[in-house]
């Protein structure tokens, strides 16, 4: 049986910590920039980590 592959949208977005969780960026920060506050656009410039309730959708795009 052949091997199943990596979604490749999910690969480019997604990375795996050391402890197995699973990190990602936060949205927002790529245009109309000038209403939001420095503090905003600061705190989206930090990764975050998935959800719980939608860990298992990530895994399974990245097929972990």
């Amino acid at each position: 049986m052949p091997k199943v592959k990596t979604k490749s949208s999910a690969k480019k977005r997604f990375t795996l910590t050391g402890t197995g969780k699973i990190k990602r960026k936060h949205a927002f920060k790529s245009h109309i920039l000038t209403k939001k506050s420095t503090k905003r656009k600061h705190n989206l410039t930090k990764t975050g980590l998935v959800h719980e309730s939608d860990e298992g959708r990530v895994r399974d795009m990245l097929r972990i």
